[in-house]
């Protein structure tokens, strides 16, 4: 067997191992954490949500950035630094803010989510993951009239490309989740997804790398990346803290912190973090909180019920690698779930989270051959990391393994951004 090593223990990373293990390859997984899954992954608002799989780079963007440049708890927050790298991501985010691209890119996105959701159902049927996911559907909640009418089109478009979204008045919504009857405002209508999932990312990721490591992967915790090792202009290798670890295939799926290694094999990976958000409260009457999942659409949180907790997650956050917390905008989250769902939450015990999406300009990971010899990408989720993580895997590792995956892998290919 030939020695493929991956390089960070994310959702992604973990998703990649296991299917090239599956493949017959030898894998070795390097993570600087102790654990898997304790960056990105660990405290995400845990929706697996082919209806929520489009790009951020929509044709209505724009004009919402400008309104939101003054507001310090607006769902997106720009902090603008003399940093070239991110200005380049700006333009090209700008640049398909068009509604072509925008469709063409989130019918991409749709495929690999619906290939994602039957993996999943296959690879829990096959492993104990203690992960709390079940599908309660979701409801894509709405204040506005007017834009809840421009929702209707958009669910039309979600359903001619396979996702079933169904537009629903107060009433319906109220029959499928009775607890919004509470909601501090009226709510106008909702979308419907029905077959949405969710579950706790962070215990899917873990349980994973067991039985990854079940199947012979082996993991590496708290180890440094220190560069990688070239021959040439192909990469040969890891340069650890531990020395150099020669390998025939290097995955890179470091989320966020992917183009600094990327560059060392002159490559420019336009993957830039955005910071974002996350508060979970424990149930103190489950009786009285949403069973559904839910999308609020004024403040763009979703929120998810794992077990006895309740999640939500949102905002983003232009920071660089700043994962601090910012207490205005964890306060304004709190205040957006707490509208949402009044009773029911033990707020006192509430816990706040940040961690870094690592965006790519046009919305779509990015897979596959780098143009490197030797490194394979696997970066570039955003939001989306958990619903196309095992998607993602098994296209990454059929293209290493020179097999044809069973979705259009070209559109995730790096050279879309160097025509």
């Amino acid at each position: 067997m030939a020695k493929t090593v991956v390089l960070g223990a994310g959702v992604v990373g973990v998703a990649c191992a296991y299917y090239l293990a599956r493949a017959g390859r030898e894998v070795l997984v390097l993570e600087r954490q102790a654990q898997a899954g304790l960056e990105t992954s660990f405290a995400n608002a845990g929706l697996l949500t082919p209806g929520h799989a489009v790009p951020w780079a929509g044709p209505d963007v724009p004009l919402k950035m400008l309104k939101w440049l003054s507001r310090e708890d607006a769902p997106l927050r720009f902090r603008l630094f003399a940093d070239p790298a991110q200005w380049r991501w700006l333009l090209r985010f700008l640049g398909n803010c068009t509604r072509a691209r925008f469709e063409t890119h989130a019918a991409r996105l749709i495929e690999l989510a619906l290939y994602n959701q039957s993996l999943l159902r296959e690879l829990r049927s096959a492993a104990a993951l203690d992960d709390d996911v079940h599908a309660p559907g979701l409801l894509h909640i709405f204040d506005d009239a007017r834009v809840f009418d421009a929702a209707r089109t958009h669910a039309a478009f979600m359903t001619r490309h396979g996702v079933a979204q169904h537009p629903l008045d107060t009433a319906a919504c109220l029959r499928i989740e009775p607890a919004l009857a509470r909601c501090a405002y009226p709510i106008a209508g909702a979308i419907h997804t029905p077959d949405d999932a969710c579950g706790d990312a962070l215990k899917f990721t873990q349980g994973l790398a067991r039985h990854a490591a079940e199947r012979g992967v082996e993991f590496r915790y708290g180890c440094t990346i220190r560069g990688l090792a070239l021959a040439g202009d192909a990469v040969r290798g890891v340069h650890t803290d531990a020395g150099e670890l020669p390998a025939e295939a290097v995955v890179l799926s470091l989320g966020s912190y992917s183009p600094a290694l990327a560059r060392q094999a002159g490559l420019r990976l336009p993957v830039h973090p955005l910071k974002g958000y996350s508060v979970t409260v424990p149930l103190s009457d489950p009786g009285r909180v949403p069973s559904v999942s839910l999308y609020e659409e004024r403040h763009k949180i979703g929120v998810s019920r794992l077990g006895d907790r309740l999640r939500a997650g949102g905002t983003a956050e232009f920071a660089r690698f700043d994962t601090s917390l910012n207490a205005v905008r964890g306060r304004a989250l709190l205040d957006a779930l707490q509208a949402l769902v009044p009773a029911g939450l033990d707020l006192a015990r509430t816990t706040h989270w940040a961690g870094l999406r690592p965006m790519s300009p046009d919305g779509m990971p990015i897979l596959g051959p780098s143009g490197a010899g030797g490194l394979y990408l696997a970066t570039g989720h955003g939001t989306l990391g958990w619903t196309l993580a095992c998607a993602s895997g098994k296209v990454l590792a059929d293209l290493l393994c020179g097999r044809t995956p069973q979705v259009e892998a070209g559109a995730f290919d790096l050279q879309r951004f160097h025509p």
